[in-house]
């Protein structure tokens, strides 16, 4: 459902200037009962200036008498035909100057993720240019070594529906392009919510990489067993003449 302009605004005004009930005003506004009651009480939008909806065509006077007289009628928004396609982007997202750093990060996970994503769904998405998003395909942007791969609906550049909308959009274009895809590459295609809920794979440490395969040989065991088998005692470390040999020479 569409919410007015200037939502708390609106919501003064109507409490100030109307007998609506508060549960049709949070309705209308998109804003809980009790802070609309908080309003009423003084203590919610202290110092806000009342914005009139009948008088920037967002309410109609007859729709306002309707909601008085009746506690179950739900406001409606006054259609205005000069809002309309006003939602709709034209040209490049405009990002601001404290995230628009964040942006080849944003990328590099796009590209990583989601490489069924073409080069102007990212555009769209993160409000940058195809000639900066191929550098970082390629791996020859001037910062790659100090980038990570950080998702752009947690860095605020994007809304999670847009993302999902284009990881759609690209894996129906590739379907029917007829191409075939790998277990892998559909998975990627997943939404970001069904991914992340996904079990993480197992990883190795790159420290015993390649030793999972390592096993000692049966000839290596039994020389351990026999080494053990043979231990020798503590007299053949002292190679001790007989007492009987040292007596002969003496009486020589």
């Amino acid at each position: 459902m569409a919410k007015p302009l200037m939502a708390k605004a609106t919501a003064v005004w109507l409490v100030d200037n109307t007998t609506i009930s508060f549960k049709q005003i949070a309705d209308f506004v998109g804003m809980h009962e009790l802070e609309i009651q908080g309003i009423a009480d003084g203590d919610v939008a202290q110092g806000v200036k009342g914005f009139d909806p009948v008088a920037n065509s967002q309410l109609t006077q007859d729709e306002i008498d309707e909601a008085e007289k009746n506690p179950l009628h739900k406001l409606k928004l006054k259609h205005n035909p000069a809002a309309v396609g006003e939602e709709k982007r034209r040209g490049p997202r405009y990002t601001p100057l404290s995230k628009r750093q964040d942006r080849p990060n944003a990328i590099l996970w796009l590209v990583k993720f989601h490489p069924e994503l073409a080069d102007a769904q990212i555009a769209k998405l993160v409000g940058t240019t195809k000639p900066t998003i191929q550098t970082i395909r390629e791996r020859t942007h001037w910062n790659i070594a100090n980038m990570q791969p950080i998702d752009p609906v947690a860095l605020g550049l994007c809304k999670q529906s847009e993302l999902d909308a284009a990881v759609q959009k690209a894996a129906a274009k590739k379907a029917k392009d007829g191409e075939t895809m790998s277990d892998d590459e559909r998975r990627k295609l997943l939404s970001t919510e069904q991914s992340l809920s996904m079990d993480p794979e197992p990883k190795m440490p790159t420290a015993i990489e390649g030793l999972e395969t390592f096993t000692l040989s049966e000839s290596h065991d039994d020389e351990d067993d026999k080494s053990r088998d043979h231990v020798p005692d503590a007299d053949s470390f002292f190679n001790l003449p007989d007492s009987s040999d040292d007596e002969e020479d003496d009486d020589r």
